[in-house]
């Protein structure tokens, strides 16, 4: 996607933080942006903002940890543009905390949107962009968490989960001239630990005091702290902006953490060391 210029791009989590500065940056791009969320007043005022840009964008409401949902809101997009190009699979949550403090609807959760929502959006809209052979592609919002994991949390569970599809499907789909990247952040200044301000009803919520000890735990306080001094989310949309236009497999949003990848993969490769030499049982 050299050119993104009347393209139609369709981008979840749009209403703040990342999705946001991803939806902003494809407009002054020129692309035409529907902008998907969950948080319906936040949606308005973004698409409220951008059109005071003279962007063509519009907005459309959906959980998209429901099928039904995100189906729904590709219909509307077809019928507001005519066809798909680029999407952006960029809603999340912080979702369920670490080992020990699991619930089953916190799990629900926290794997529905975060990996059954980029899944449900590949199916549905992989489709529509194969459909006019104009090309296209298939963004979706991992974290660093998805290639490094120092926690037990279902979060980073879900994130290794996103960069495993995104790394099968690029090689699927790039003979239909369609590219696939993956966007790992790190910490990037979103709204994402307030996350359960959009719980949905249908999940049982955790009570005031083990929500405020969750809360007031020196993990969630350090993350906390860091997110509300990370990247500005406007760059990181240019950044996916250009590797849309470059087809990156992988953006990231800065090298914090590459030390801690390459340990990762260091202590794999010793894995490998210890078995080469070995005689297999028999």
């Amino acid at each position: 996607m050299k050119d993104l210029a009347e393209k139609t791009a369709f981008v979840t989590g749009a209403a703040s933080g990342i999705g946001l500065g991803i939806a902003s940056a494809l407009a002054r791009a020129g692309a035409k942006v529907m902008l998907c969320d969950i948080e319906e007043a936040a949606l308005a005022k973004a698409v409220e903002e951008l059109k005071l840009t003279n962007a063509d964008v519009d907005g459309v409401k959906a959980d998209v940890s429901l099928k039904q949902e995100l189906e729904a809101a590709a219909k509307a997009t077809i019928a507001r543009y005519g066809k798909v190009h680029v999407l952006v699979n960029n809603a999340g949550i912080g979702g369920a905390g670490p080992y020990g403090t699991w619930t089953d609807d916190d799990l629900a959760w926290t794997i529905g949107v975060n990996l059954m929502g980029v899944l449900w959006g590949i199916k549905i809209f992989g489709p529509l962009i194969e459909s006019h052979g104009e090309g296209g592609q298939i963004v979706s919002t991992a974290s660093i968490a998805g290639l490094v994991s120092l926690r037990s949390a279902p979060y980073d569970v879900t994130k290794y989960g996103v960069v495993a599809i995104s790394e099968g499907l690029r090689g699927e789909l790039a003979p239909r001239g369609i590219g696939v990247s993956v966007l790992c952040p790190g910490f990037v200044r979103t709204q994402i630990m307030t996350s359960r301000r959009n719980e949905p009803a249908r999940f049982e919520r955790l009570s005031d005091p083990t929500l405020a000890a969750m809360q007031s735990s020196e993990m969630f306080q350090f993350v906390a702290d860091r997110v509300a001094k990370g990247v500005d989310p406007f760059y990181v949309g240019e950044l996916v902006r250009e590797g849309i236009e470059n087809d990156w497999p992988y953006i990231f949003t800065d090298a914090e953490f590459e030390p801690y990848v390459d340990a990762r993969f260091a202590a794999i490769k010793q894995g490998f060391d210890r078995i080469r030499n070995r005689e297999p049982r028999r």
